[in-house]
């Protein structure tokens, strides 16, 4: 077989199998790292990711390893699909491997709790060799995987990039747009899941299709309003990255987000709702840095506030319900004018 080119897949978790699943059906040769030796031995072994995608063969040609050097090097591009908590970590273990002009698209979505960076920044500080890209939209790995119809957007600052990358993905059941607002992709890729956690708490709590569709628009409301401020581009959260993957993490069952928000909602702790969940609940790191955003750049987001008011402040969900729909009443749209 002649392959079209090769891939290393940084994480094993279940979107960096979903893409590997992808790419090796566009005939790119696939190697994937994990630091988890029962992982690989698992892969290897049975050519399916037992845990994350059961059911799910993957191709005899993927390569699965332990050694990080083996995935980089001499990779056309490579796949950062680690949780975003282990971003920096893994970012740094692979700096001395990176060649440079060499291209990581990051598929994670976060933002550093302590920092309040986003992702691809935090790469390029710590991979300054690297040509960092994004990738990112409505894409459980779960149907990504099982090559359920899928549309997502890569973003990058170098238009041929985006364009070299999205020929590199596309395919009859995974369509890609390009974007340059890697910025915005990522504001909206990260505080979706803060909004997710919220919807969650409302199910929870028994509340109905009213309120989630209460908390889809208000919660892409602040979401846009902060990344216009941070110097996003509005159309970006208007599209799959932004309203988008936030309808697909509040409606559905796939999120761990939102699974851990009903639990919470029906009064469990955050704790126990992340222990339950049993996968990193992106959200819950996300909502701290959400809050400092909004507060640095001044910015009104009662959502986020009242998520982390109830995740990290004892506030019940009840209470913090009432609060937002009990706050001073004011027009939707500040732009518009009464004639």
């Amino acid at each position: 077989m002649e392959f079209a080119g090769k891939v290393g897949i940084i994480g094993a978790g279940s979107f960096g199998t979903a893409c590997a699943i992808l790419l090796s059906d566009n005939n790119y040769q696939v190697t994937m790292w994990s630091c988890i030796e029962s992982e690989i031995q698992m892969l290897n072994e049975k050519r399916e990711h037992v845990d994350k995608l059961p059911g799910v063969k993957l191709a005899d040609s993927m390569i699965f390893t332990t050694d990080m050097k083996t995935a980089i090097e001499g990779m056309d591009f490579i796949v950062l699909a680690v949780p975003s908590v282990f971003t920096r970590s893994t970012a740094k273990q692979m700096k001395d491997f990176v060649a440079e002009g060499q291209i990581i698209v990051n598929v994670s979505k976060g933002i550093e709790e302590n920092t309040c960076m986003i992702l691809s920044d935090i790469i390029e500080e710590e991979v300054p060799q690297a040509e960092v890209t994004v990738m990112c939209g409505p894409s459980h790995a779960e149907e990504v995987g099982r090559r359920v119809p899928t549309t997502v957007v890569v973003g990058a600052k170098n238009k041929d990039t985006a364009e070299f990358l999205q020929k590199a993905f596309d395919n009859e059941v995974f369509r890609v747009y390009t974007s340059s607002d890697i910025l915005g992709m990522e504001i909206g890729g990260a505080l979706k899941n803060v909004v997710a956690l919220a919807a969650g708490m409302a199910d929870g709590m028994g509340c109905g299709d009213n309120s989630k569709a209460a908390l889809i628009t208000r919660g892409i409301a602040e979401i846009s309003r902060l990344g216009v401020a941070m110097g996003a581009k509005a159309e970006t959260f208007a599209g799959l990255t932004g309203m988008g993957d936030l309808i697909v993490t509040c409606a559905s069952m796939h999120s761990r987000n939102r699974r851990a928000g009903i639990l919470i909602g029906q009064g469990k702790t955050m704790q126990e709702a992340m222990d339950e969940v049993k996968q990193v609940v992106e959200g819950v790191y996300s909502a701290k840095a959400g809050a400092q955003l909004a507060e640095k750049y001044g910015i009104e987001m009662p959502i986020v506030k009242e998520v982390n008011a109830i995740l990290f402040g004892g506030k019940t969900t009840k209470k913090a319900l009432h609060d937002l729909m009990m706050r001073n009443a004011n027009a939707e749209h500040t732009m518009m004018d009464w004639k």
